[in-house]
Parts: C-alpha cells; sequence; structure tokens
C-alpha cells in the first residue's frame, strides 16, 4: 500500500530521480517549452514551480537555495533574471502541460510542458485583458439619442412615401 506516500517515483532510485528532474527543469528554463512522458511532466510540474516561486525574491540565498537543486549557473540566471520578471504577476500556475498522444515506439503517452508566460498563441488574449475596458453609461440619455436617430430615418421613407403616390 502506498498510504501517505505523495512523491512519484517515475521507476527510478533517489538519485536518479533527483538528477532527472534537475536535468529536465533546466532544459524546461532554457528552451521555456519540451516534449516529454506525461508522468515525467507532472513530477517536473511539482518539481519547478517552488524554483520559479523563489526566484521571485532576488536575494543570495535564494539563488543557493535553487542552485542546490539545479546546479547549473546559467540556467540559474535566466530564471532569477527574465522569468521571474515575467511571472513576478502571477500568484502560481507557472506550467501548462498539453496531452500530446502516444509514442509510437513504445505507446507511451507524451505531453508537452511549458512555461506559461511565454506562449505566444496563448498570451495575445492576455494582453487585451490587462487593458483597461471602456466604460459605458447605462442611462436614459444614451438610449434616447439612439431612439431618435430611428425616428429620423423613419421619418424621412415615410414623408417620402406619400409624395410617390401623389404623382402616380
Amino acid at each position: 500500500m502506498r498510504h501517505g506516500d505523495k512523491i512519484k517515483n517515475l521507476s527510478r532510485t533517489a538519485s536518479h530521480r533527483k538528477a532527472l528532474l534537475s536535468n529536465l527543469a533546466c532544459q524546461l528554463i532554457e528552451h521555456k517549452r519540451i516534449v516529454t512522458t506525461l508522468a515525467k511532466a507532472k513530477a517536473l510540474r511539482v518539481y519547478v514551480e517552488p524554483l520559479v516561486t523563489k526566484a521571485k525574491e532576488n536575494s543570495t540565498h535564494q539563488r543557493r537555495v535553487v542552485f542546490s537543486y539545479l546546479k547549473e549557473k546559467e540556467e540559474i540566471q535566466e530564471l532569477f533574471d527574465n522569468i521571474s520578471v515575467k511571472v513576478a504577476g502571477r500568484p502560481g500556475g507557472y506550467t501548462r502541460i498539453i496531452k500530446l498522444g502516444t509514442r509510437v515506439g513504445d505507446n507511451a503517452e507524451q505531453a508537452l510542458i511549458e512555461l506559461v508566460d511565454y506562449n505566444d498563441v496563448y498570451g495575445k488574449g492576455t494582453t487585451a485583458k490587462t487593458e483597461p475596458a471602456k466604460k459605458t453609461r447605462r442611462s436614459s440619455a444614451g438610449k434616447k439619442k439612439a431612439t431618435d436617430a430611428a425616428d429620423v430615418v423613419e421619418e424621412a421613407p415615410a414623408a417620402e412615401a406619400p409624395a410617390k403616390k401623389a404623382k402616380g
């Protein structure tokens, strides 16, 4: 039984799993999106999101904590300098997992894991939401102007209609 066992073992020893997740996290930070198996992507999300949260606070202590997980200076610099600036306003949920289907060779379920703020396709809709919406007033004055314009349009054809009948 696996009572209280919340870690995804991925059929690996602890040291192998630690090295695997560290390497996957570094690749995700470098490339902003990677394709891997669904089980690894779900395990990686649990591993990476706390590191991104730690990167929001740019201090020596937080850099050392993240370095104990990643071990690559270039990726830590990328995480603290670029990624943390982009996700500063986001309270969590820095990654997105998209299922891709099964792999041809061994039928393993594939998934794409990406950093949410670096997706160009989904990111376009969020920029429009950040702009303040136009404020409209719902008052009788606005409705009155619209009905006055409609009355003018209706009166003009009505005036022409009797004139045509008189000629004919």
